[in-house]
């Protein structure tokens, strides 16, 4: 399977250390199966943070969900579950790190789910600050586009990802 991961730096050791925490999934290496969402975070990237926008594959095993060696977390799409755990990730005070609704102490070696853009991640602050209920959470949600993230969260899993290539975006 191949992944890409949109940056505004080309590199060729992933280092996990450099990861930044309170994402979606927690602290760790973001990629996905689609190209042109990777394209324009490295877009976003190079604009917020300069350096040149490129998006690096990395050929990733077809099965790395399904490994007995991983422990994984599996979002097939936007849920209620989904939306609780985006939210404990995101969410710098959370401390019941012990709870299978977070990733925070990055208890799960990947993870695999939609991503939170903009028009969700306000959806999730609605509902985490009680201006909506589940019930229109959801509703809403089916209303998104779609997208896709693995997020790797130890040096295991990385490791199982080879980099193919580095394309820079003009």
């Amino acid at each position: 399977m191949l992944l890409y991961h949109g940056s505004n730096t080309d590199f060729e050791e992933i280092d996990l250390k450099n990861c930044a925490p309170s994402k979606d999934f927690g602290k760790g290496f973001y990629t996905t199966t689609i190209f042109d969402q990777a394209r324009a975070m490295a877009v976003r990237k190079s604009r917020i943070y300069g350096g040149e926008p490129c998006v690096i594959t990395y050929e990733a095993p077809n099965d790395i969900l399904e490994r007995k060696d991983l422990t994984t977390r599996v979002f097939p799409n936007t849920s209620k579950d989904w939306a609780i755990f985006v939210i404990n990730d995101r969410d710098r005070t959370f401390a019941d790190l012990a709870s299978p609704e977070c990733n925070t102490d990055n208890k799960y070696d990947v993870v695999f789910g939609p991503v939170a853009n903009d028009t969700l991640t306000t959806l999730l602050t609605q509902y985490r600050r009680g201006f909506i209920d589940s019930d229109i959470l959801l509703k809403e949600m089916e209303h998104t586009s779609p997208s896709d993230q693995y997020s790797f969260h130890s040096l295991k899993a990385v490791r199982l990802l080879k980099k193919i290539g580095t394309q820079w975006i003009k």
